[in-house]
C-alpha cells in the first residue's frame, strides 16, 4: 500500500491565524478603494461598511461553527462536502478556486501599479515578478516564517493607519469641525441604493476572513484556536474599517473628487504633505506584499485538501515538502498562475474573485442549518439555523450583485468543474474520493464524524510522519 501522505506541521496560535487572517484582508485596502464608495453612497462610506460589516458577521460566525465541527483543512470545500454531499462540496471548492487563485494575481498587480506609478521607468512586470518570488520563497520555508512576516507587515499598516486617522482628526479640527458628527454616515448626495451598493462593494474588503480556516491542520488546538481567529479578524477588521472609513469621511465630506481612483493618495499628501503620502504608498504597497503572502498561503492548502482528497492529482496536490513540511508545488503553481497578471488588468482580474467567494459564502451558511436538521433539531437553533439563514440570504443577495462580465465568467468556470465531477464520478452516481485520515489522531477521526465533537487534546498529536 502506498505511505499516507506527510502531514502539514502544527504551529499556530490564535494570535498567527488572526494576524495571517488580517494580512490576508489588507487593513488598508480600505483607502485604496475610499474615492471609488465615497462616489457610490454619495460620501456615507462608514455607513455602508457598517452594512457589510454586520452582513460578514453572520457568515463569520457560520464558518467557525464548521471549524469546530470539522477541523481539517479545506475550508467551503472541506464544509460543505462533509456537511452537506460531496458532490456539492467539491462545485464549492473548484467554484472558490476563483476567488483564492485570482487573488493573489490581483494583489500583486495592484502593488505592481503603485510601485509603476512611482517608479515609471521600470516595467510592471519586472515588480509583479519581484512580488511573487518574494512571497514564494517566504511561504515555501514555512508558515511559521510567513508568520512572522505577516505580524510586521500587518503591524506597520496599523502604525499608517494610525497615522492616517490622526491627521485626519487634526484636520477636521484645525478647519473648525466636530470631531463627533453624523455628517460621515448621511452625505448630502446619499441615496439609500447608493448605500446599499456600497455595500456590496465595501463587503470585498472582507473576504479573506475564511482564509483563517485553510490553516486549520498548521493551527495548535485548532477547534479553540481556528473559530476564535476567524471571529476576531472580522471583529477587528470592521472596527479598523469603521474607525478609517469616518475619519477619512469627516476630512473631506461629500463623494467629489478630482482622481477617484487615487483618492486616498491625494487625502494623504493634503493632511500630511509629501513626507506622509510618501509613507502612505509605502504602507499600501506593503498591503499587497502582506496579503499576497497570506493569499498564496491559502490557496496551495486548499488545493493540498483537494489533492489529499483525490478529487485532483494526489501525486501534485498533496504533496509536502520532507524539509519545509510546506506543499511547495502548490505554492509554486500559484506563483505561476500570478504570472498571467502580467497581461491583464484589475478590473479584469477582480471579476474572477468575487463570483467564487460569495458562492463559497452562501454554501457555508446552508450547512449549518443542515447539520441543524439532520441532528433531529438537537442542536442550538440560533447558531445552527437563524444566524446561518441570515448569512445565507445576505451572501446571495451580494452575489446578485456583480457585474454580469463576473457573473459569466464565473458561470463558464462552474460549468467546467460540471464537466470535471461527471467524469470523475461516472455522471454523479457516485461520490468523489475523499481521503480516509488515521483515526489514532482524534482530531482527524472526530471530523471525519459528521457533527462529532472533536477533542480538545486533539491538536498536540498531529506530528509528522516521515514516508
Amino acid at each position: 500500500m502506498p505511505n499516507p501522505p506527510r502531514r502539514l506541521s502544527r504551529t499556530l496560535h490564535t494570535r498567527s491565524l488572526t494576524f495571517f487572517g488580517l494580512a490576508y484582508l489588507a487593513p488598508m485596502i480600505i483607502l485604496g478603494t475610499f474615492g471609488v464608495l465615497a462616489e457610490t453612497t454619495g460620501g456615507a462610506v462608514p455607513t455602508a461598511y457598517l452594512l457589510a460589516f454586520a452582513a460578514m458577521l453572520f457568515t463569520a460566525r457560520s464558518y467557525s461553527r464548521m471549524a469546530q465541527e470539522y477541523p481539517v483543512s479545506g475550508s467551503a470545500y472541506t464544509y460543505v462536502r462533509k456537511a452537506v454531499d460531496g458532490r456539492f462540496g467539491f462545485l464549492v471548492g473548484w467554484t472558490a478556486l476563483l476567488d483564492y487563485f485570482f487573488l493573489p494575481m490581483v494583489i500583486w498587480l495592484i502593488g505592481a501599479s503603485f510601485l509603476s506609478a512611482q517608479f515609471p521607468g521600470v516595467p510592471e512586470w519586472i515588480w509583479i515578478v519581484a512580488f511573487i518570488s518574494a512571497t514564494s520563497a517566504l511561504n515555501i520555508l514555512g508558515i511559521k516564517v510567513a508568520a512572522r512576516a505577516n505580524l510586521i507587515l500587518v503591524g506597520f499598516q496599523l502604525l499608517v493607519l494610525a497615522c492616517f486617522v490622526g491627521l485626519s482628526f487634526s484636520r477636521t479640527a484645525d478647519q473648525g469641525g466636530s470631531l463627533i458628527s453624523t455628517t460621515p454616515f448621511f452625505g448630502e448626495e446619499s441615496t439609500f441604493a447608493g448605500i446599499t451598493t456600497g455595500a456590496a462593494i465595501a463587503a470585498y474588503s472582507f473576504l479573506g476572513f475564511d482564509a483563517v480556516t485553510t490553516l486549520t491542520e498548521e493551527a495548535v488546538d485548532p477547534v479553540r484556536n481556528v473559530p476564535r481567529a476567524i471571529m476576531l479578524t472580522v471583529l477587528i477588521g470592521g472596527g479598523i474599517y469603521l474607525l478609517v472609513a469616518y475619519a477619512t469621511q469627516l476630512a473631506h465630506p461629500g463623494g467629489v473628487f478630482r482622481h477617484v481612483d487615487s483618492a486616498a493618495l491625494d487625502l494623504a499628501r493634503l493632511i500630511g504633505g509629501r513626507l506622509f503620502s510618501s509613507v502612505f504608498l509605502a504602507g499600501l504597497v506593503v498591503t499587497q506584499f502582506a496579503s499576497g503572502i497570506a493569499a498564496q498561503a491559502s490557496v496551495s492548502r486548499l488545493l493540498y485538501a483537494m489533492g489529499r482528497d483525490g478529487v485532483l492529482p494526489a501525486r501534485v496536490f498533496a504533496r509536502v515538502s520532507s524539509r519545509f513540511l510546506t506543499p511547495v508545488l502548490n505554492i509554486l503553481l500559484a506563483g505561476a498562475i500570478g504570472l498571467v497578471a502580467i497581461a491583464l488588468d484589475v478590473e479584469t482580474s477582480t471579476s474572477f474573485i468575487n463570483f467564487g467567494a460569495f458562492t463559497a459564502f452562501t454554501a457555508v451558511n446552508l450547512c449549518p442549518i443542515v447539520l441543524y436538521f439532520r441532528s433531529g433539531r438537537r442542536r442550538p437553533a440560533l447558531g445552527y439555523l437563524v444566524i446561518p439563514a441570515v448569512g445565507a440570504a445576505v451572501c446571495a443577495w451580494l452575489l446578485s450583485r456583480l457585474d454580469e462580465h463576473a457573473l459569466l465568467i464565473g458561470s463558464v468556470w462552474l460549468t467546467c468543474g460540471l464537466v470535471y465531477l461527471a467524469w470523475l464520478t461516472g455522471m454523479f452516481r457516485r461520490q468523489p474520493p475523499e481521503m480516509v485520515l488515521d483515526h489514532a489522531d482524534p482530531v482527524h477521526s472526530a471530523a471525519a464524524r459528521p457533527g462529532g465533537p472533536p477533542s480538545p487534546s486533539a491538536s498536540q498529536t498531529d506530528e509528522v510522519r516521515p514516508e
